[in-house]
């Protein structure tokens, strides 16, 4: 199986109105929920795929209950005493104004709890995807820590996050690192992006950009590949793409078909309605569309 580690999960709520406007009392005419979280938008494009998954993380509150409840993949949460966070988003159909609140503080001994829980999860995986930001309280090397873990039990990890979690993270070296090209240059100033990538100490890295498509990095050789023209709500479409890449790494294809797999899905995930979703006919049409060129 796949697992999916996201720590900072969110109870994403979306209100719709007929008009937003400030300062004004609102009739919702509808709302909405559904898990949030990096992690969980791959866990459940893998699961669409057929694909064995598992998501874990931390849950804590009725926000995280909730999570639990809406999540139609297994799933093993560490539950904490603060609560899980929630996203409100107040969309009027054109447009959205988001509003997304703290995440929790994660104590000490929660966190070794979640390392213990972790190892056991993660001896049974084929790979390991590390996703979002870090909720409060859990050390900034939380992802090194994670990724040196699954790398004793000879699991690969791909990490998908930002800022000092990201950089700590990539310290650790894990398999694959998945920034986008605004990350990367950040890490490497000046650099190009696959000059970046080699920079960035993953062995391998597939930094997406977004219409532009997503380029895949290894020590010697580097690839493009480049979606046809779509429009729609690129929200979660990273995430498809991780989730390729994960499927891709379990069964170890070779890393420009990996690549025109996790365009493809990303590129799919833009068509669907929200985060974590995509069409599977979709996919398959566009992936016959998707052009790969090494670099």
């Amino acid at each position: 199986m796949i697992l999916t580690v996201t720590l900072n999960v969110a109870l994403d709520v979306t209100y719709a109105v007929d008009a937003l406007v400030p300062g004004e009392a609102h009739r919702v005419r509808s709302v909405t929920e559904r898990p949030g979280g990096k992690g969980l938008n791959v866990a459940r494009v893998l699961g669409i795929l057929g694909e064995p998954v598992v998501a874990t993380g931390f849950a804590g509150g009725a926000a995280g209950r909730r999570v639990q409840e809406l999540l139609t993949v297994p799933h093993a949460f560490a539950e904490i005493g603060a609560e899980s966070r929630r996203t409100v988003v107040v969309s009027d159909g054109a447009s959205g104004t988001g509003f997304w609140e703290p995440g929790p503080v994660v104590t000490g001994a929660e966190w070794e709890g979640f390392v213990a829980r972790y190892t056991g999860l993660v001896s049974a995986a084929r790979v390991v995807v590390l996703s979002g930001s870090l909720p409060g309280g859990v050390p900034e090397d939380a992802y090194a820590t994670l990724i040196r873990i699954a790398e004793e039990h000879g699991v690969p990890s791909i990490l998908d996050s930002s800022r000092a979690a990201l950089v700590k993270g990539l310290a650790a070296g894990p398999a694959v690192a998945k920034p986008n090209a605004e990350e990367l240059a950040e890490l490497a100033p000046g650099l190009g992006v696959v000059e970046a990538a080699r920079a960035a100490g993953s062995g391998v890295v597939f930094a997406s950009r977004g219409a532009d498509g997503m380029l895949a990095v290894t020590g010697d050789r580097a690839w493009r590949a480049v979606p046809p023209s779509l429009s729609g709500n690129p929200t979660g479409a990273g995430d498809a793409g991780v989730a390729a890449i994960a499927r891709g790494l379990a069964y170890q294809e070779k890393w420009s078909l990996i690549l025109q797999d996790a365009v493809a899905l990303s590129a799919a995930a833009v068509l669907a309605p929200e985060a974590g979703a995509v069409a599977l006919p979709d996919y398959e049409r566009i992936r016959r569309a998707v052009t790969v060129e090494e670099l």
